[in-house]
């Protein structure tokens, strides 16, 4: 139904490669993930394969994408600004719903799990939940009556509840879908192939790797090619090491007999000629050798972070006694008798559904953990803006002295959660969300805080760096209170969960 043919695109500002030759078919059945990290080129390509148009101003491309007179629906990451303004039944109306006839409309209703008398709601787009709004958008995108659906990040910013409805949506809506997610559990649960697109070297090569798998055999599976690879590799350089380690010596016997040699005896110096002649030889095809090794693997690996051992609460010592009447955003009231106490050592993670008031509970909390001098904690908003001066470069925002020695180690830290020299350079704000994300997570370990308060973490991390950011954040020897919808990081890291609604806080023991 759509063919990818060799497939390039450049940012057209300075030439950096997003994808070469990338080449793929998507068929009937096929639920196709689009994996990589921030900045790869991944919500680029959704936007090339529905309108060249939309990236018409940034990307050059070469290659074929052939539609087959395919009917693509399109989910963009996120709300139009000038939609958020309109009323559901405004927006609806402009999507195709008036061409419907009523049964179509409530067979929409009952694909994306929500009544069908919200499409004439006069409620602004801007006022749904993060879920409801995936849900109005979704189907706006099947009122067009789509053969394949491409859908970029469905699963940011919505609820374990409605995460749920998605999974179950892309394994039963009967459409071919090539999709976008940063959610490790909905790729296990749903993809059957994987689009994964790299960029090596530093940035300045790319790679995509097709592969018919589920995701997860495809995960291990490259982890396993990849070990392989690299043992294979290292053993044949081993071998390879000691031909010419003897090879050096033979040449090294011969040139010092060739010196060592009179005038008096040019018959010899001949045959040592010819000699040298054959050493020569032997080192030429030996530099042939060396250029059919196997090389070892190269991957675009997760980002490294490291919390320093002062990082740490002593267990027992209580952090935070919470004693909240009733939570408001705004003149709004969101909940009632919200009660709970966090010690050092624990990790907790606060779920609920979305517009629950997780995130207005969280900045309470940060307010008065941020004031104390008896520990130091580091909050993490789920909008970055709210943290970094944007116009400043990274270096900048994570330097404290300003010495040429600081800058150099940040730098090198930098360089180490993959960011090239001139990411570093730029404004904060030209940086992706995954980017910013990485810069929160540096910022925290190179300041060797004790309390870490943040809010969607793994939100905007690739679910290949999301594995080493758990790891990081299950071996850290502080205290962590989080709010999360993923599912990865909350049976991993977090220890106590409390549900937030309406009647206030109760801990709860999910199952994933």
């Amino acid at each position: 139904m759509l063919q990818i043919k060799n497939l390039s695109m450049n940012h057209s500002k300075d030439s950096h490669i997003l994808s070469e030759n990338i080449s793929f078919v998507i068929n009937e059945g096929d639920k196709a993930a689009v994996i990589g990290e921030e900045g790869n080129g991944k919500s680029t390509l959704l936007k090339l394969i529905f309108n060249p148009e939309l990236v018409e101003n940034y990307i050059e491309y070469s290659g074929e994408i052939i539609r087959n007179g395919a009917v693509f629906g399109y989910l963009s990451q996120e709300t139009d600004d000038s939609d958020k303004e309109k009323t559901i039944a405004q927006f609806c109306a402009e999507n195709g719903f008036g061409e419907l006839y009523p049964y179509e409309i409530y067979d929409i209703a009952g694909e994306v799990g929500i009544p069908a008398e919200i499409f004439d709601s006069d409620r602004k787009m801007k006022t749904l939940s993060g879920g409801e709004k995936v849900k109005v958008r979704m189907a706006a995108v099947l009122a067009k009556r789509p053969d394949i659906l491409l859908l970029d990040e469905p699963s940011n910013d919505i609820d374990i509840e409605t995460l749920e409805w998605l999974e179950n949506f892309i394994n039963t809506c009967g459409l071919p879908v090539l999709y976008i997610s940063h959610d490790e559990t909905l790729l296990e649960r749903t993809a059957n192939m994987v689009i994964h697109m790299e960029q090596l070297r530093r940035k300045t090569a790319a790679r995509c790797s097709v592969a018919r798998l589920p995701y997860r055999q495809y995960v291990d599976e490259r982890i396993l090619g990849f070990e392989k690879q690299e043992q294979m590799a290292r053993s044949e350089k081993r071998d390879f090491d000691k031909k010419m380690d003897r090879y050096r010596q033979i040449y090294q016997k011969v040139d010092h007999q060739q010196e060592s040699i009179t005038r008096q005896d040019p018959h010899g110096g001949a045959l040592l000629k010819k000699k040298m002649h054959s050493v020569k030889a032997m080192g030429r095809r030996f530099e042939k050798e060396k250029e059919n090794l196997t090389q070892m693997p190269e991957s675009e690996d997760a980002i490294f972070i490291r919390f320093g051992e002062n990082a740490e609460v002593p267990r027992g010592k209580r952090v935070l006694s919470v004693k909240i009447p009733e939570l408001f955003a705004g003149e709004k009231s969101l909940c009632k008798n919200i009660e709970f106490e966090v010690s050092g050592g624990e990790k907790i993670c606060i779920i609920g559904k979305n517009g629950a008031g997780k995130t207005t509970l969280l900045r309470k909390i940060a307010e008065e953990l941020l004031e104390r001098t008896d520990i130091k904690a580091a909050y993490m908003p789920q909008n970055y803006d709210e943290g970094f001066d944007l116009l400043q470069n990274p270096v900048e925002l994570l330097a404290k002295g300003g010495t040429k020695e600081e800058r150099t180690k940040i730098r090198t830290y930098l360089g180490s959660i993959k960011f090239t020299a001139d990411e570093m350079s730029h404004p904060a704000k030209e940086l992706s969300g995954g980017q910013k994300a990485k810069l929160f997570f540096a910022k925290m370990a190179l300041g060797d805080y004790n309390v870490l308060i943040l809010d969607e973490p793994t939100r905007n991390l690739s679910p290949l760096s999301n594995p080493a950011i758990r790891e990081v954040l299950q071996n850290f020897g502080g205290v962590i209170i989080s709010v999360s919808h993923d599912r990865k990081y909350i049976s991993e890291v977090c220890e106590t969960v409390y549900e937030l609604n309406e009647k206030g806080l109760e801990r709860v023991y999910p199952e994933f």
